[in-house]
């Protein structure tokens, strides 16, 4: 069975240390965790009227698809409770999206938000 690897962004302004504590330990139930990003905190992007986000990267291998560990992201966000019929920008306990698999780029965030590539450069040990 091949091995896929991932690299996940996690985000949250509603009790995040807690809620990235929380989808971590959902995550190791369904995939080995290589690595986690130290959290860095930006501004709401669009509302700004709201907290501070927290937003980390997580490294994962599976021996599951991206379709698949993309589904599971979301039943983890639903399973804490994710709100959406909140605005797209608005405050939410968590977000958790694939932005890496197996080394292509499959979400633009990557490159919009230098955090996300602040986070994935860190765990490859391109910054000190």
């Amino acid at each position: 069975m091949d091995t896929n690897r991932a690299y996940i962004s996690m985000g949250s302004n509603i009790d995040s240390h807690a809620n990235f504590s929380m989808a971590i330990k959902l995550l190791r139930e369904y995939c080995e965790v290589l690595a986690i990003s130290s959290y860095r905190t930006t501004k709401p992007i669009g509302i700004t009227e709201q907290p501070d986000f927290l937003n980390g990267v997580v490294y994962i291998s599976t021996s599951f698809d991206m379709d698949a560990v993309a589904r599971h992201l979301k039943s983890i966000e639903d399973t804490m409770g994710r709100d959406r019929t909140l605005p797209k920008y608005g405050p939410r306990n968590i977000d958790l999206d694939v932005v890496i698999w197996n080394d292509d780029v499959v979400d633009n965030d990557y490159h919009t938000r230098v955090f996300i590539r602040d986070a994935v450069e860190e765990i490859n040990g391109v910054k000190g």
